[in-house]
């Protein structure tokens, strides 16, 4: 018996499962990969409660690869918190390329002041399937947290998403 578990993405659809939604009509009919990332993305929602501090780094990892799993292209992502790390406002705030995407430190440090947010955490996909950081991530995480500190925002962490996994650098020491 297979062991792994396949996440749900444009390259691994899984023909064997058939889900189904109802149309305005009442009728079921297959439902499309679109409708289907679509309702995981939704779902995602209920892993990161705007009532509770985002405390579990699994539960945060999850819903960032809920969020961002099974796009063509790259995606950074922010999750604005609250003084009691509880969410604020969950933004993607840069889309690309195949292999990257454009963030602007300026940019996110006017949204987290603009939200009066005092911590973040960053997420985006590598559509390759390699969650190893490279040295654009690198760079963009060290120069994202010296321009937040300096309005007395925390960087807590830059998680990397594939379909299958995900890397936190803060876990690896690498923030």
């Amino acid at each position: 018996m297979n062991n792994t578990i396949a996440a749900l993405s444009y390259d691994n659809m899984d023909e064997t499962y058939a889900l189904y939604v109802r149309s305005p009509s009442g009728r079921y009919k297959l439902a499309s990969d679109e409708q289907i990332l679509a309702a995981g993305r939704t779902a995602a929602e209920s892993l990161v409660s705007q009532s509770s501090p985002v405390d579990q780094p699994t539960k945060v990892k999850q819903f960032f690869q809920a969020k961002l799993a099974g796009l063509g292209h790259e995606c950074a992502a922010f999750l604005y918190l609250d003084s009691r790390f509880k969410p604020i406002r969950y933004i993607e705030q840069g889309s690309g390329t195949l292999s990257q995407a454009s963030v602007y430190p300026r940019e996110i440090v006017k949204t987290a002041l603009r939200l009066n947010a005092a911590a973040l955490i960053m997420a985006h996909n590598h559509p390759s399937g390699s969650t190893e950081p490279s040295m654009a991530d690198l760079n963009l995480t060290k120069h994202l947290k010296n321009a937040l500190a300096m309005v007395d925002v925390r960087l807590l962490d830059h998680v990397l998403v594939t379909a299958a996994s995900t890397t936190s650098l803060a876990e690896r020491g690498q923030l």
